[in-house]
């Protein structure tokens, strides 16, 4: 946005010297209006500007800021007083008093863009490191002593003698004082009588804050001193609890950079004469202006760094570098001067182009000399600056084992990014969720829970637990997200999305951790899976876009499936362009919506980035009216790295009294479809189903390489080797069991076991068409929602009995009885892997069909969710879907 603005400055300072173009676009007549207008855009920047400041962050951070603050005021200063000298006498008239130049050059020399400066934190995520807060409070110090000594040009300059440059200063002092303590107490109480602190602002709290901006910036430039000096105290005394400053800031902001503020940098550009620069010594002093304006700044925030603050050369060079940007604020100060008077409009030109450099050059020399590998992290907890290095790998904890001597998952990264996504979330952490009130059960519930021995196991394991729930936000061109990020332990304690997730895993007696990220919409996947990498997380959870229901249509269908045709008479508002596919080659199928689309992008993202299982969750229950708590969950296993993965995570939630599995191993029987050649020339995206390239760059898809026969081997061993070992691990223990039938203690244990064991079911089966044998199995399992519903599957329900094999591969029907008790388990939830990885499989002919008969899905969607996944979606079976992927590489053990 800042870059926006400075080429705007540009673009109609070149403009102006095109014949005619100055006298037709904005003719004189026209600049006075243009004129009120800008400035009452910039004096509402300048109260946005406070709004930004936090005064809190000084007095946290006094002890180490204070003397770079003072060292990037007074150095600059100092050599700004010092060329004024020559510029003065070269450039500037003899009615403007020396003295008055050579202020408003120090303050020009010593002014830091504090608007600038937070977002080049936040982009560079800076603002979490040592560095980063240390500039963050140095550049607030550094912007009101700046505003306030601006204010005192000003005043210099229009009194026309000491006393009265004296009375002027007096009544702005006093006025200071007026605002920032009555009118700021007042303020609070208003905030608090209106509600505007835990709702928002009100009407009329916001008709107050605008009386209070425009009526400061009055009296202010009727005293003598800006309009902007005035605005600027106005925002400092907003009220910062609850985010109301932020708040605030929402719903003024667009207006001012889309209105006021390109206007008011149109009228500067075409103040602006770069044609002016037309000899050697006026290029002379353009470049010593800029040479002597970083080396003050620069410099002196680095020798304050390095010999008071005890920061290294490294940090300290990069804390003068930050210090250094200019930005906008020093363009309002140079305009704020030539309207004054003290600036002619060559040394106008020459500072407007210093400013420019020193910005553009701020971002690209802090990368270079603070790389990621560099910093200095703080910690959460202990004294401001107890650190960490960047990227410091710490050695991963323990994890508790299982009964199976498996690796027990016990830390989660939760996504929170919308209140739509929040319910999938938390279903999907209820069943990842250990904790379990045994005391509030009923006996009957009792009766046909696990033994006492098998709870307290599954107890122990519950306080083993801890949810990361990671609030990300998009950083946007706007300063409300800038304020965010920089008040991210406000946001983390005020924000409603996080504490209706709290008082969640309150409830469930989940140990909670909040963190924030306010990230770019392409970065957000990276920061996603770094925080899941630096917190030792065993796997990252990320919601699916919940159902969607079109006022045209009489069904929920899931985010992503195609619509149907809409009523004949009305035409539907998603109706698709038939130009699109003509002149839009890049834009996305008329089946999916451009959020579907986005989103997944985003989740494939994810997929191709995560160095950790990763388990994407399909809410498909928003209308569900089922009462049972309980949980059942139907794993298709076809084979592959993460079909494992999500037996294996099957195995550890059904340690949950209640929850309980179908297992279901498919294998197909007598296909007609010619056997993939592994030895053959292919493309990667067609052996073995991988996923197909992504035509965003941004958001690559998972790629994994060709599998080769003995890669394929090693799996189809993997899979029979997990398979058996929980298949036959019931037979196993009723051996044990015989064994030992008067010891007390292997008593307890084969008791809890085989309570185990009862909840988890395995079947194998053969199928020509293995995605409609799952579907159809898992229907079975469905709850029954209306006795149509149930009449209307009965016949489907004879034909699935066909397809159960016995030990000698005839079909066993099974009893009315039988199915009914499947039925009631609980809210069904399919688990599924991704398979986009040595997949046993190649689905896509078969779910061609599935989508034909149930719904179409998009590209794009069927890209993230994977073929399994996707047919379930489209048959809309299931309360929601768990799509696994395992961590990079696999596991062949």
């Amino acid at each position: 946005m800042e870059s926006r603005r400075t080429r705007t400055d540009l673009s109609f300072s070149s403009q102006g010297q095109i014949p005619g173009f100055t006298e037709h676009i904005f003719p004189q007549e026209s600049r006075s209006y243009l004129n009120l207008v800008a400035t009452i855009g910039l004096c509402l920047f300048l109260f946005l500007v406070g709004l930004e400041i936090d005064a809190g962050v000084i007095k946290r951070n006094a002890r180490l800021s204070a003397t770079v603050a003072l060292a990037g005021m007074v150095v600059p200063f100092i050599i700004g007083a010092g060329i004024a000298v020559p510029i003065y006498n070269q450039f500037i008239h003899e009615k403007v008093e020396f003295t008055h130049f050579m202020l408003f050059t120090g303050v020009a020399y010593s002014i830091t863009a504090f608007p600038v400066l937070c977002r080049i934190l936040t982009e560079l995520k800076l603002l979490d490191t040592t560095v980063g807060i240390v500039v963050l409070s140095a550049g607030v110090g550094n912007d009101i002593i700046g505003w306030v000594l601006l204010a005192l040009s000003v005043a210099l300059v229009n009194a026309g003698n000491g006393i009265a440059a004296l009375y002027i200063l007096l009544i702005s002092v006093g006025w200071s004082i007026f605002i920032l303590f009555p009118v700021r107490w007042a303020m609070k109480w208003l905030a608090r009588e209106t509600g505007s602190i835990e709702s928002g602002p009100s009407v009329f709290f916001m008709t107050a804050t605008i009386v209070v901006l425009f009526g400061s910036s009055f009296f202010t430039d009727f005293i003598g001193v800006h309009a902007i000096f005035g605005a600027f105290l106005a925002g400092l005394v907003v009220p910062r609890e609850g985010g109301l400053a932020i708040a605030l800031t929402e719903k003024l902001e667009d207006m001012v950079s889309i209105i006021f503020l390109p206007l008011y940098f149109t009228l500067s550009g075409l103040s602006t004469d770069l044609t002016l620069l037309d000899d050697g010594l006026t290029w002379g002093y353009t470049i010593a202006i800029i040479v002597t304006a970083f080396v003050g700044k620069f410099g002196g925030c680095l020798l304050a760094s390095r010999y008071f603050a005890g920061f290294n050369w490294r940090e300290a060079s990069t804390i003068g570098s930050l210090m250094s940007c200019k930005g906008l604020v020093e363009l309002i100060v140079l305009n704020v001067g030539l309207s004054a008077g003290i600036l002619s409009p060559r040394v106008f030109s020459m500072f407007v182009l210093e400013a420019l450099v020193l910005t553009f050059m701020t971002t690209p020399l802090v990368t270079w000399l603070y790389p990621p590998r560099f910093r200095v992290r703080t910690s959460a907890t202990g004294a401001n600056f107890h650190n960490v290095a960047d990227g410091e790998a710490g050695g991963r904890k323990s994890q508790p084992r299982s009964r199976d001597g498996k690796y027990y998952k016990t830390r989660f990264t939760v996504v929170l990014d919308k209140f739509e996504h929040l319910s999938g979330m938390m279903a999907l952490t209820q069943l990842v969720n250990p904790s379990v009130l045994v005391s509030a059960w009923s006996e009957e519930q009792h009766a046909r829970q696990p033994s006492s021995v098998s709870i307290k196991s599954f107890a122990q394991k519950a306080s083993q637990v801890v949810v990361e729930a990671l609030r990300v936000m998009e950083l946007s061109d706007r300063v409300s997200a800038v304020m965010k990020s920089s008040a991210a332990e406000s946001i983390l304690h005020s924000d409603p999305l996080l504490s209706a997730f709290r008082m969640f895993g309150t409830l469930n007696d989940i140990k909670i951790i909040p963190s924030l990220a306010v990230v770019k919409q392409a970065e957000l996947a990276y920061s996603i899976v770094e925080h899941a990498r630096n917190n030792d997380s065993d796997i990252i959870m990320i919601p699916w876009l919940p159902p969607v229901h079109n006022p045209y249509e009489a069904v929920v269908r899931p985010f992503g499936m195609q619509t149907a045709p809409p009523t004949p008479g009305i035409k539907s508002p998603t109706t698709p362009n038939p130009f699109d596919a003509l002149f839009k080659p890049g834009a996305p199928n008329h089946h999916e919506s451009s959020a579907s689309v986005i989103h997944s992008q985003f989740v494939r993202a994810v997929f191709s980035q995560a160095t950790t299982d990763v388990a994407l969750y399909v809410d498909q229950s928003t209308f569900d009216t089922t009462a049972n708590s309980a949980q059942h969950l139907f794993v298709p296993f076809f084979g592959g790295p993460d079909d494992r993965a999500a037996l294996e995570l099957v195995m550890q939630l059904c340690e949950n009294p209640r929850v309980t599995a179908t297992i279901i191993r498919i294998h197909r029987r007598g296909s007609d479809e010619p056997d993939v050649d592994l030895t053959s020339p292919r493309l990667p995206e067609e052996v073995n189903a991988l996923t197909v390239a992504s035509h965003v760059p941004e958001y690559p898809d998972t790629y994994y390489g060709q599998a080769t026969t003995e890669s394929r081997l090693q799996s189809d061993t993997a899979d029979s080797v997990i398979w058996a070992k929980y298949s036959q691990q019931p037979r196993r223990n009723r051996r044990r069991a015989s064994l030992a039938p008067n010891d007390a203690s292997s008593s307890k244990t084969s008791s809890s076991k085989s309570s185990f064991e009862s909840r988890v079911e395995f079947k194998e089966i053969g199928s020509h068409a293995p995605l409609n044998a799952a579907i159809n199995e898992a229907m079975v399992y469905a709850p029954i929602r209306s006795q149509e519903e149930e009449e209307e599957e009965v016949e489907d329900e004879d034909e699935r009995d066909h397809g159960v094999m016995g030990k000698n591969g005839d079909a066993v029907p099974e009893s009315e009885n039988k199915k009914r008790q499947r039925r009631n388990k609980g809210r069904l939830v399919i688990v599924t892997g991704r398979s986009r990885r040595l997949a046993v499989e190649d689905h896509r002919r078969e779910l061609k069909d599935v989508m034909d008969e149930y719904g179409q899905l998009g590209p794009e969607v069927r890209k993230a969710l994977g073929d399994v996944a996707s047919a379930f979606v489209a048959a809309d079976i299931a309360s929601g879907i768990v799509v696994l992927q395992t961590a990079a590489g696999g596991s062949f053990e």
